[in-house]
């Protein structure tokens, strides 16, 4: 609970008020701000690339997915789905098939037994050795990987 309270005061926000957000349609560098500090972890990760790191994102990349947030205006839509999802953060009983990746540096990394309790037709469990809360961004050939793995079993 407490590492929630610190760390995940953007869910909460953008769950309860994204319509406040109107302010990251005004400027870039506000935008870029909000984007890259996420979450600590998340701005760990994400800053290796401009120390010279070459694990998962480039400079670019970065770069390229703030102005895509920019040039399309949609940084307030995209924080909507927190407040149209009306749901707790862990789901119970969904059952659809299901595929869950958990990944080390996500903000909450589902136990193998809680997965199982969410989604009774659990096809594919998987933990990863490395990606985070933008892991399809970070870590897109783990994540495809994962992806195909997962719901191969569907073909």
């Amino acid at each position: 609970m407490q590492f929630t309270y610190k760390h995940l005061a953007y869910a909460r926000f953008m769950g309860s008020r994204p319509q406040t957000l109107t302010g990251l349609t005004d400027s870039p560098i506000g935008l870029a701000a909000f984007l890259l500090d996420h979450d600590g972890r998340s701005l760990e990760l994400i800053s290796r690339v401009f120390d010279g790191h070459r694990e998962g994102l480039t400079r670019d990349d970065v770069l390229d997915n703030i102005t895509l947030y920019w040039l399309t205006n949609t940084a307030v839509s995209a924080a909507r789905l927190y407040w149209e999802n009306k749901y707790t953060l862990i789901p119970n009983g969904v059952t659809i098939p299901a595929a869950v990746s958990a990944f080390p540096d996500e903000n909450f990394q589902a136990p193998k037994s809680w997965a199982q309790k969410a989604y009774p037709n659990l096809i594919h469990y998987n933990k990863l050795d490395k990606g985070g809360h933008f892991a399809a961004w970070e870590q897109p050939k783990v994540f495809t990987e994962e992806l195909r793995t997962g719901f191969r079993p569907l073909r």
